[in-house]
């Protein structure tokens, strides 16, 4: 099921003079008395808004203030202009206090676009008039502010049968003011923007569909489908290869539901075989985890269906990496199973034999994620990777240690690194945690090389036993890092910036700066 798109594209015409449905400025808050002598508490306009300002004849942020405005980040407050400029509405976005001596971070302009656009729901024809640095930041402020827009104007398509008030109708152009539309520079920006965004409403379109309609077949079709017309390599392991092939995790997470498991490798080869290194994206595919036979409680299962949302992140990554092009080879594994409860389920007390060759004893059936996510894993080294990044929806234990915006990062330190500046650089935050040699002490096992679980440990340092356990099938000559998600990858609440309700398409934006970070430094 596919979310109505919204489309973007630069202008450079005063905003004043734009024949849009609405015009969006952003405003600051001010915490302090101004050496011009406005008081603390008073609005600043951002910069881009000086002709809107001017129309108002300077009685603007007074105006935005009677109605309530504060400049906090990510409010919106909407103007009835009058006639005083072209668009019929101004909307007023808050940025915070105003950066001294320069221009907001671009997380600060994501978000605020995204909050404007969603804000004005309704409107075909929107236009922002944000501020955007004339300097070597340029670039990256338009960047967010493009991806902003863009996300902020996703909404899922649904099943409702009654057709929704046009208010609710997300914004359908959306025009980005700019000193020279004609640029290079900021033409490139918008580009990746468009696939990057893309890439993100993608994800966020299979993370929401209903789970009877995204079980592991569908799933990987429409996957397949999507990287074929991309251009992308594609190779689908059925259940029956899976067995000939010796994929036990994947398998054995798979044999308790009628709908039979499925490995998806996606390809990307660039021309001339780019710099010679070759990534890994590795993506946890569980199309709803019921816990199988170590069932869940019932309350909140319903978001289980997003328990395939490391896959999703990276199947729609890799469509952004067939568009954008990058100069390094990149390849997607995409494990798919459903966990559910019943006569053929794996069990607690099974030894499985994985696709290295490992045996693992099964402690909690609930710790399915990691049984197929080894088998990926083993394939994609054995394959051939310098560098694997692999994210899902792991541990519980990541909620608990981090809250539900900051992913959880392990592995090989200096990638661990690289993926937490590339988190802090496109928005979507990152930590680097450890994995101590105790927890992994105590998953040695009687009767296999390794179990599933530290059960000494219990729930204690639960993302911690899942990085240890993933560790174990990693060679040595790969650099690896895992992404856990459990929190950020899907939001339960209300809408905020350019997050909404369901699936958020993390880490999405993250698997491409890091994509591009190799291609450029190796």
């Amino acid at each position: 099921m596919t979310s109505p798109r919204t489309t973007l594209s630069l202008v450079d015409t005063d905003p004043a003079e734009l024949a849009v449905d609405a015009i969006v400025i952003g405003v600051h808050s001010q915490t302090t008395e101004q050496e011009s002598g406005s008081p603390a508490g008073a609005l600043l306009l951002a910069s881009g808004a000086e002709s809107i300002a001017a129309a108002f004849d300077g009685k603007l942020t007074e105006t935005l203030a009677l109605l309530g405005a504060t400049g906090g980040p990510g409010e919106v407050i909407k103007l009835a202009t009058l006639g005083t400029v072209t668009a019929p509405v101004v909307a007023a976005v808050g940025l915070g206090p105003e950066p001294s001596g320069a221009a907001p971070a671009p997380e600060t302009l994501r978000r605020a676009a995204g909050a404007a656009v969603r804000a004005l729901a309704g409107a075909a024809r929107v236009a922002l008039a944000l501020p955007l640095p004339d300097d070597a930041d340029a670039p990256a402020a338009l960047r967010a502010v493009s991806e902003g827009a863009l996300l902020g104007g996703y909404r899922f398509a649904g099943y409702k049968t009654k057709p929704q008030p046009a208010r609710r109708t997300p914004v359908a152009e959306v025009l980005v003011a700019v000193p020279d539309a004609a640029d290079a520079t900021a033409q490139a920006e918008v580009t990746r923007a468009q696939a990057v965004a893309g890439a993100v409403r993608t994800s966020r379109d299979w993370v929401n569909t209903a789970p009877n309609e995204l079980r592991p077949p569908s799933f990987a079709d429409a996957v397949a489908t999507a990287a074929r017309e991309a251009g992308l390599g594609v190779e689908v392991l059925d259940e029956a290869a899976l067995a000939a092939g010796g994929y036990g995790g994947i398998l054995a997470v798979g044999q308790g539901s009628e709908a039979p498991p499925r490995l998806v490798k996606l390809t990307y080869t660039p021309e001339g075989g780019g710099n010679g290194k070759r990534v890994a994206l590795v993506g946890k595919g569980i199309t709803f985890d019921t816990g199988g036979i170590s069932i869940k409680p019932a309350q909140g299962m319903w978001e289980m269906k997003s328990d395939m949302a490391g896959a999703a992140a990276v199947g729609a990554a890799m469509l952004a990496v067939a568009a954008l092009k990058p100069s390094v080879a990149v390849t997607g594994y995409l494990p798919m199973a459903e966990n559910m409860p019943s006569g053929t389920s794996y069990r607690p007390g099974d030894v499985i034999t994985m696709y290295s060759g490992k045996r693992v004893e099964v402690l909690n059936t609930d710790a399915e994620g990691r049984m197929i996510l080894a088998d990926a894993i083993a394939r994609a080294c054995e394959d051939g990777a310098d560098y694997l990044f692999e994210t899902s929806t792991l541990t519980g234990g990541q909620v608990i240690a981090l809250g539900k915006k900051i992913a959880g990062v392990m592995g090989t330190p200096e990638l661990c690194e690289r993926v937490r500046a590339a988190g802090d650089a496109t928005g979507e935050p990152a930590w680097p945690m450890p994995l101590p040699d105790d927890v992994r002490k105590g998953m040695d096992s009687d009767v296999a090389d390794i179990s599933q679980v530290n059960a000494a440990m219990d729930r204690a340092g639960h993302m911690l036993q899942g990085g240890v356990f993933l560790r174990e099938f990693v060679t040595d000559e790969v650099a690896w890092a895992h992404i856990d998600i459990a929190g950020p990858g899907y939001h339960s609440g209300e809408a905020t910036g350019y997050w909404t309700k369901g699936g958020t398409g993390v880490p999405v934006r993250t698997l491409l700066h890091l994509v591009d970070d190799v291609a450029a430094n190796g």
